[in-house]
C-alpha cells in the first residue's frame, strides 16, 4: 500500500494576533490544527506556506520522509 506524506493534503490559513503579528494554521486530516508563529508580515506567513509546501513535495517524491520514520514507533490512533 503507498503512503503519502503526513503533510501532503494539509490546508493552510493565515491568521493575525492582536500584537500585529501573524501565523499560518496548518490542519492535517484526521489530526488537530497546530499554529506556526510568529511571522512580521501577512507576506512572510504566505511565503513560508509556499516554502512549507515545496519542502513536503520534495520529500513526498525523494521518499526522504520514509526514510526517516524508520525505527520509530508506529504512531497509535
Amino acid at each position: 500500500m503507498a503512503r503519502t506524506h503526513p503533510h501532503a493534503e494539509a490546508s493552510y490559513k493565515v491568521i493575525a494576533f492582536e500584537d500585529g503579528s501573524f501565523g499560518v494554521e496548518v490542519t492535517i486530516p484526521d489530526s488537530q490544527p497546530t499554529t506556526v508563529r510568529s511571522f512580521a508580515s501577512e507576506q512572510d506567513a504566505e511565503a513560508w506556506i509556499g516554502s512549507h509546501r515545496n519542502r513536503v513535495r520534495s520529500q513526498a517524491e525523494s521518499g526522504y520522509w520514509l526514510r526517516a520514520q524508520r525505527g520509530r514507533p508506529p504512531r497509535s490512533s
